[in-house]
């Protein structure tokens, strides 16, 4: 399941870089790219944006990607940003794969 509602909050699980046509980046700049686009077609579905996300987690496999993760992150999500944590993990679940992130968003009534 990519994504759960309860109590007007909406808990996207962590979405991995697979592009709508099946591949999947190989720089962790355009898996972030295909990352955001997923959590934000899933947001779209409920009614929300960007604004509504209260928490976002990020998952890199290398802690080295942070800079190009960043940037991305500032071209694409308003300010003021949501809550963030960040975890460098020894690996995902596919090894093409550098980046995963999940959110939680706050649903209007």
């Amino acid at each position: 399941m990519t994504r759960t509602s309860r109590g007007g909050l909406l808990f996207i699980s962590g979405q991995t870089p697979v592009a709508a046509d099946g591949t999947v980046p190989a720089d962790a700049a355009g898996q972030t790219r295909v990352v955001l686009d997923r959590i934000q077609a899933l947001l779209a579905e409920h009614g929300a944006g960007w604004e509504a996300v209260l928490k976002v987690t990020y998952f890199l496999r290398n802690i080295g990607d942070l800079v190009a993760v960043r940037e991305v992150l500032i071209e694409v999500l308003p300010e003021p940003r949501p809550a963030a944590s960040l975890v460098e993990v020894s690996g995902l679940i596919d090894p093409r794969f550098l980046v995963e992130i999940e959110a939680v968003a706050e649903l209007g009534p």
